[in-house]
């Protein structure tokens, strides 16, 4: 019998093309799926090696043809690169590697042309120690104004030789660097990113500004990168001490999710509302979006920050620390669904992003399990996130040699695990050997030299692949109407380790995590499945590791 992974949407007639449940032009984002392009990673047009614009440009129908709705690129802007284009230098120019900024907006036409929207990275916690302002403030020393735009601080100690506060980076080690004329500055990254003074006017004006000038390139929204870390505890008080500390796990963190950050966003809301929708000939209509970001305590946390007058989405970190088991994804559904209706916010649903381990590698259990887990968050209400590669079932690269990774916390003491290349190794396009397409000067990172099967040439057309998968599900996604858009799900009677759900507009969901399959009862006609499956009738034993879509 014909798999399910041979669907097209003419073979399953999933309903009209627009659904009722679809969301309106202005609010595309509410159920959109977004695809996350790291462009170091994703393909090179001029054989240095490298990802660039030129190469985003030249893939974009790939990305169309996928199902996606978005693409959200990673920072491009001119960076020295001390932390992979998140140290800042020129906010309104491209960094060389990169391209140039007729190659950002050539990007920007072609993705529209193509209809689909595209969402840049804005960095605002911290910039480049290159960035002109930190370099007039080194210049012009202690009490200078421009000074005042960053967190310049006297020392501790009879000489000042100690920093002002036991804060640490999050890359390891203090997170505070002296310089020559005896002051401290403070970074919670690497001392190449110092953190920006946001109770400063002319931060404050200059991030609108920076806003304004992308939003009249025509792009759809930004990524706001540490959206949590803006705003720090008055007086910069040591860990665990101040009464507007807040609780991140088991941590009191006085640098995050600090209520001042608010007001920030506040503002920027209203110059995204001055643009949307565009009547820009060329750039589709609909509203101009914000997506925090946010690493919070809880998801009512996180809620905080998509208030009707806030930011539009905030990535659901919540969802994408829980592991593959059912009661655990079950609380982590609900509370999520259950924090984001008070605020009529979409809720968000992410498994890999370019700072994690891949899902297919950090869940166990090999590509069965990745790709049930796949289809789980995308029958799930609201908007959903891709990353580059998942769509190939791409595992994480574990055994690069240390003399080729390039994340900064990797050469740090005490910091974070420091393995984020792992996830950023280049695409695999065509051909059996490295650099598989990517371009024609190898890799910046090396490609594993068993990809081969992997690429998007060997995986296209071949119904079992997972490309071919997620081609599948993202066409039933646009047109189903019991996917996409939705505030809630009905859970339905399953046994332990199985989920089982209902969407309004007649879709069930049923999904296994257990080692072992499990006994249910046909609630109606398979749509998708995980796996190869053929259509049961009566009860049916749903393998491990398998999410089925059903049609009632």
């Amino acid at each position: 019998m014909t798999s399910p992974h041979h669907a097209t949407p003419d073979d399953v007639t999933p309903g009209d093309a627009t659904p009722d449940n679809a969301a309106p032009a202005t609010d595309w984002w509410r159920d959109a799926v977004i695809y996350q392009v790291y462009p170091r990673s994703f393909a090179d047009a001029n054989g240095d090696g490298m990802g660039d614009l030129a190469g985003v440009r030249s893939r974009l129908p790939y990305l169309r043809d996928l199902g996606v709705d978005a693409v959200w690129l990673s920072p491009f802007y001119a960076s020295p690169q001390a932390d992979a284009g998140y140290d800042v230098a020129d906010y309104r120019a491209i960094d060389p590697m990169f391209g140039t900024l007729p190659d950002a907006e050539a990007v920007i036409r072609e993705a529209h042309r193509l209809d689909l929207r595209i969402i840049v990275d804005l960095v605002p916690n911290h910039c480049s120690d290159q960035h002109e302002w930190f370099r007039r403030a080194l210049a012009e020393g202690p009490g200078s104004t421009t000074r005042e735009r960053f967190h310049f601080r006297k020392g501790r100690g009879e000489n000042g030789e100690e920093p002002p506060n036991d804060w640490e980076s999050l890359f390891g080690g203090p997170a505070w660097t002296r310089v020559p004329d005896g002051e401290w500055y403070l970074h919670l990254f690497a001392p190449e990113q110092p953190d920006f003074n946001w109770d400063h006017p002319a931060v404050q004006d200059e991030f609108r500004s920076i806003l304004r000038f992308w939003l009249d390139l025509g792009v759809d929204g930004f990524r706001v990168d540490v959206a949590h870390g803006l705003v720090k505890a008055p007086g910069l008080p040591d860990m665990g001490r101040g009464e507007q500390l807040k609780l991140l796990g088991n941590q009191v963190l006085p640098f995050f999710d600090q209520d001042g950050v608010h007001e920030i966003y506040r503002s920027w809301r209203t110059v995204l509302d001055e643009y949307s929708p565009s009547l820009r000939p060329g750039v589709p209509p609909g509203s101009r979006i914000a997506v925090a970001e946010a690493w919070t305590p809880s998801a009512d946390r996180t809620a905080l920050y998509l208030r009707p007058d806030e930011l539009h989405q905030a990535f659901n970190f919540h969802y994408l620390d829980t592991g593959w088991d059912a009661a655990a994804l079950r609380e982590a559904i609900d509370s999520s669904l259950d924090a984001m209706r008070p605020v009529a916010a979409p809720t968000t649903w992410v498994l890999s992003n370019h700072d994690v381990v891949r899902h297919r590698t950090r869940l166990g259990g090999g590509p069965d399990r990745a790709r049930a887990a796949t289809l789980l968050m995308l029958a799930l209400p609201g908007s959903a996130y891709l990353y580059q590669g998942e769509e190939l079932g791409l595992p994480e690269v574990t055994d690069l040699p240390d003399e080729v990774r390039q994340d900064p916390s990797f050469f740090r003491d005490a910091g974070q695990e420091g393995l984020r290349d792992g996830c950023r190794v280049p695409l695999p396009w065509s051909g059996d050997a490295p650099p598989y397409g990517f371009g024609d000067g190898g890799s910046w990172l090396p490609q594993p030299d068993d990809w081969a099967g992997l690429t998007v040439e060997a995986q296209t057309g071949d119904p079992a692949s997972t490309l071919e998968l997620y081609r599948t599900a993202l066409t039933l996604r646009r047109t189903h109407p019991g996917l996409g858009a939705g505030e809630s799900v009905e859970w339905l009677d399953a046994p332990d380790g199985v989920l089982a759900f209902r969407r309004p507009g007649g879709l069930i969901c049923t999904v296994n995590t257990t080692e072992a399959p499990a006994c249910l009862p046909t609630p109606g006609r398979m749509l998708l499945a995980s796996r190869q499956l053929s259509a049961p009738q009566g009860d049916f034993e749903l393998p491990a590791d398998t999410t089925v879509w059903w049609e009632e």
